[in-house]
């Protein structure tokens, strides 16, 4: 099989060998028991870098996501989140399907929900024709809205509204740590804003598989029942909790070099006169690009052809950088687009 500069997501990243080797090693026990030393060590240090009580671990973003708004929110309750936000455009249709939550969607183009929008957007709580608006959901970085740090500032007053509002905030934070890196902030900081929040051991941290939902003592003791309805209780995934906790504390800060090499392939895909930003910078380890000239699905092929796969659809080309990708990978990639691009 062809090797490939994967360029596709920080999703495809793999278990080094320092992680497989702690993943061997890891003391097991009955996780449904709550027995799993592994993963009470994983929750323990994920709550703890985040400044809350408690952590519970689960198979998926997608999952951790879902708890947050299982927890929060009843039946007939409305969130309220940006059309570009993973919960909303990438988790099909789940917080209908799974809890009867309704959702209502900023539409700016940055990706940013403002606090002076919300106002707007809340239902009036003493209007029988309407839904409760409960949630606030957020996400940072913003992938689909370039891999975007999402300001600090905005949060702060999105959560002096939500409080003065009485809705609670949840935030997506499946690349929280891009963001950390990026802005030189604190995880505990950002998190001291929201009553739930979700992270991705999976993506550029370098985990196989897996996320933590991190919360109160009792909005964890919730979640942990709407997981096992939802399947998700597992046994001895110890073996795969080693491999989060080696995550969180040998992978945070190389996150990056990753940023460093998107801004590379961002510069190398401009300069060859076929992209133009889609946004407009490069904040985290996501490029994406607008093409100028040509169709995305032939330069697409273009670049397979050439040994680098990434993701492309309607008109936009997206790179994103990760920790299975070296120096020379990313050197011979940015010859590669701007050469095959220029074409």
């Amino acid at each position: 099989m062809k090797n490939f500069i994967d360029l596709r997501s920080d999703t495809v990243t793999k278990p080094c060998a320092e992680m497989r080797e702690a993943m061997m090693n890891a003391e097991v026990g009955d996780d449904v028991y709550g027995e799993d030393p592994s993963i009470i060590e994983l929750e323990n240090l994920g709550a703890s870098l985040l400044g809350k009580e408690s952590a519970l671990f689960v198979p998926s973003g997608v999952m951790s996501n879902q708890l947050a708004i299982g927890t929060l929110c009843d039946a007939g309750d409305e969130m309220i989140t940006h059309r570009n936000n993973h919960v909303v455009k990438w988790e099909g249709g789940a917080p209908a399907r799974l809890w009867g939550v309704s959702v209502k969607t900023c539409t700016s183009g940055d990706g940013i929900i403002r606090a002076s929008e919300l106002e707007q957007m809340i239902n009036d709580p003493f209007d029988v024709h309407y839904n409760r608006t409960r949630l606030v959901s957020l996400e940072n970085s913003l992938n689909r809205c370039g891999g975007k740090v999402y300001p600090l500032d905005e949060i702060k007053k999105i959560h002096s509204f939500a409080q003065s509002s009485k809705l609670l905030m949840h935030l997506d934070g499946a690349r929280l740590f891009n963001s950390v890196v990026a802005s030189n902030s604190k995880a505990s900081k950002i998190a001291s804003y929201f009553d739930t929040i979700s992270i991705c051991l999976s993506k550029g941290l370098g985990a196989p598989v897996g996320s933590l939902f991190v919360s109160s003592k009792d909005s964890v003791d919730k979640a942990r029942k709407l997981r096992k309805i939802l399947g998700g209780g597992m046994r001895q995934a110890g073996y795969l909790a080693a491999a989060g906790s080696f995550a969180l504390k040998n992978n945070i800060e190389r996150l990056t070099t990753d940023h460093h090499h998107a801004k590379l392939l961002a510069e190398a895909a401009l300069s060859s006169g076929a992209f133009e930003l889609e946004f407009e910078s490069v904040d985290t380890n996501i490029v994406w690009l607008k093409l100028v000239k040509g169709d995305d699905q032939t330069i697409a092929q273009k670049l397979k052809e050439q040994g680098i796969l990434c993701t492309a659809r309607g008109g936009v080309i997206r790179f994103v950088t990760h920790l299975g990708l070296s120096e020379s990978d990313i050197s011979k990639a940015c010859e590669i687009i701007k050469s095959a691009c220029s074409q």
